[in-house]
Order: C-alpha cells, then sequence, then structure tokens
C-alpha cells in the first residue's frame, strides 16, 4: 500500500499544481473578453476568434481544474444528508460512487474524445465560423481534462481505501468544515 500512497502523493502534487495554475486563465478569459468588448464598441473591431479563444480559456479552466476540485473535496454533494451519515459510510459511498459512476464516466469520454481529437488535429479542423480558431486545441483540452479527472480518481480511491485501513489520517477532517484543505 505504501507504493500507492507514493502514486496518489504524487498525482495529487501534479493535480494541485495544475489547478492552481489554470486560475490564471480566468483572468486571461476576462481580458480578452473586456478587449474584445471594447474594441467592438470604441472602434468597431471585432473577431470571432477573440470569442473562441474567451470560451477555450475559460474551458480550459474548467476542465483542467475539475481534478482539483475533486482532490479538495469540493465538488457537489449533499453535504446535509451527507454530514448526518457515519465516517465509515462515507468512504463506502466515496468508493461506491468512484468505482461505479465516476470512473467508467471518465473512461467512457475518454475513449469516445480520442478519436474525435485524433481526427481534429490530423486534418487541422478549422471553426466553421469566419475568422474563428483551431478546434483540436478545444479538443485536446477537454482529453487532458478528463484524463486529469480519472487519474485524480484513483489517486482518491487510494486515499480512501488507506483511510478505512487506518493507514493514513482522512486528508477530508478538519475541525471547521467550511475551512480550505491544506
Amino acid at each position: 500500500m505504501g507504493a500507492l500512497l507514493r502514486i496518489s502523493n504524487a498525482i495529487d502534487r501534479v493535480t494541485a499544481f495544475i489547478g492552481q495554475s489554470v486560475t490564471w486563465l480566468i483572468l486571461l478569459s476576462i481580458l480578452v473578453s473586456a478587449g474584445n468588448a471594447t474594441s467592438r464598441k470604441l472602434f468597431a473591431l471585432s473577431s470571432n476568434a477573440w470569442l473562441e479563444l474567451q470560451w477555450y480559456l475559460f474551458a480550459g479552466a474548467y476542465l483542467l481544474a475539475a481534478a482539483y476540485t475533486l482532490q479538495r473535496n469540493e465538488h457537489i454533494r449533499i453535504d446535509i444528508i451527507s454530514n448526518l451519515l457515519p465516517k465509515k459510510v462515507r468512504n463506502w459511498i466515496d468508493i461506491f460512487g468512484h468505482v461505479v459512476m465516476l470512473l467508467p464516466f471518465v473512461i467512457l469520454i475518454i475513449k469516445e474524445a480520442t478519436p474525435w481529437f485524433v481526427r481534429s488535429f490530423a486534418i487541422g479542423e478549422m471553426s466553421s465560423n469566419y475568422g474563428g480558431l483551431i478546434q483540436w486545441p478545444a479538443k485536446g483540452l477537454i482529453l487532458a481534462g478528463f484524463f486529469l479527472l480519472a487519474i485524480q480518481a484513483f489517486s482518491e480511491l487510494i486515499k480512501r481505501i488507506a483511510v478505512m485501513r487506518e493507514l493514513i489520517p482522512d486528508p477530508y477532517d478538519t475541525p471547521d468544515p467550511t475551512a480550505p484543505i491544506e
């Protein structure tokens, strides 16, 4: 189990680095949006490329930060009910959810998105909008985001099992449930 915990720790470090880094894409998306709106209103200049870039940046932030959200246990759940359950039951629910719902879903998306991305990259697919951008980077973000989510799900499974076997303390036990996990 020690080797698996070391792998989980490495995955967590990569996920945290990527998750914290992509937050800047939101600021960049806002700046592109403001610049596009300003140039359109003041100078009557606009481009579909700027709109698409804004979408790419926001999508990149959302997709690449999904694994970080899972790692930080900040994903949506019904906390009112979950907090009433014993920790052992919550751990089993997490394991069940990851194995039966999350992992099959992300594996299916990766399986379906891979040929879609490869084809787009191979043909240099362009946007159907006049002046639009190439499409494969956006499709690559989908693939990368779900790949990161899959490996983080494995990391979470390793940690849940280690917690249940009392090999590590529960990383989500905080005195204040609203406090961020360090």
